[in-house]
């Protein structure tokens, strides 16, 4: 079976604490509402906004999609949306893809929802889908977001320095990776 298979049948991950299905359609409030959280779009560098209707475009294109996994992270105890974590820019033939979570409020920040999603995303992706490489980006200015990686397993790579410019500061980009023969933290 190929990589894009198996992630065309991107299956529900559950945690002790967490629900991970399949992002779509059905998210399409709560996705919106988390894109109007400022501090989010300031961690992730984001600076456009997005209509209900691109949200929409965007949602509806994932299920079955053969090049990336989204996930909505659903709080197991009571069903509340808290995010989303996402495996995408595919490279086949390196068996590599990026990484990227967004906690919906800052309620939900700081609590280990995201280092928990995260550890089962990527164990699924290298146990499952065959994955070798896991990469990507934190900016210096979410330290928070780098030790919730790191607690993962991702290890630093390097440093893209300047590789944002926000609020008139120079913001340098963190390179982190992870390869599926990495001992995972405990």
């Amino acid at each position: 079976m190929t990589i894009e298979r198996r992630l065309r049948d991107q299956p529900t991950l559950r945690t002790p604490r967490l629900r991970l299905e399949q992002l779509g359609p059905e998210h399409l409030d709560d996705v919106h509402a988390a894109l109007g959280d400022s501090e989010a779009m300031r961690l992730t560098g984001t600076r456009a906004s997005f209509t209900a209707e691109q949200v929409r475009a965007h949602l509806d294109r994932l299920p079955g999609a053969d090049d990336r996994a989204d996930f909505a992270i659903i709080r197991a105890a009571d069903g509340v949306f808290l995010g989303e974590v996402v495996l995408n820019e595919l490279e086949a033939d390196d068996l590599a893809m990026n990484y990227r979570v967004a906690l919906a409020a800052p309620e939900h920040r700081g609590q280990g929802y995201g280092t928990e999603a995260g550890r089962a995303v990527v164990e699924w992706a290298f146990a499952a889908v065959g994955l070798h490489r896991i990469s990507l980006e934190v900016y210096s200015f979410n330290p928070g977001a780098q030790r919730s990686y790191e607690k993962i397993g991702f290890r630093v790579e390097g440093r893209a320095r300047h590789a944002l410019r926000w609020d008139d500061a120079w913001v340098d980009a963190i390179l982190m990776g992870l390869l599926s023969d990495d001992p995972l933290p405990d």
